[in-house]
């Protein structure tokens, strides 16, 4: 939306920074089976910009698990002027902790398959 971009019309990297988090706590959750906690951003790559009307699709994957945590590596897409090709336009590594009801960090539950 134009609320979200700069005077040249770029979306703002933090907007996009936010969305990509969802995306990411959408594979983080399901994986922890419950809720998580974003508890890191270990790297953001801005490699093109994302203008007003560009239709945007995340890609997120699990890379790293730890006891209680996990490492999710998510690649924001641009589609531009309703084309069908998109062009890969960010980058970051995200971390993940699962947390119980008292919102103290707990055990991943065991991986299925």
């Amino acid at each position: 939306m134009p609320a979200d971009t700069n005077p040249n019309g770029d979306i703002f990297g933090g907007w996009l920074m936010s969305q990509m988090d969802i995306a990411g706590a959408t594979v983080a959750i399901r994986r922890a089976a419950g809720r998580v906690v974003t508890v890191a951003v270990e790297a953001m790559t801005f490699l093109k910009p994302v203008h007003v009307g560009d239709v945007v699709s995340f890609h997120a994957t699990i890379t790293r698990e730890g006891r209680t945590s996990m490492v999710v590596c998510i690649v924001a897409y641009a589609r531009r002027n309703r084309g069908a090709e998109e062009e890969k336009v960010t980058e970051g590594t995200f971390t993940y902790v699962a947390i119980d009801e008292d919102r103290k960090p707990r055990p991943l539950p065991q991986a299925v398959g």
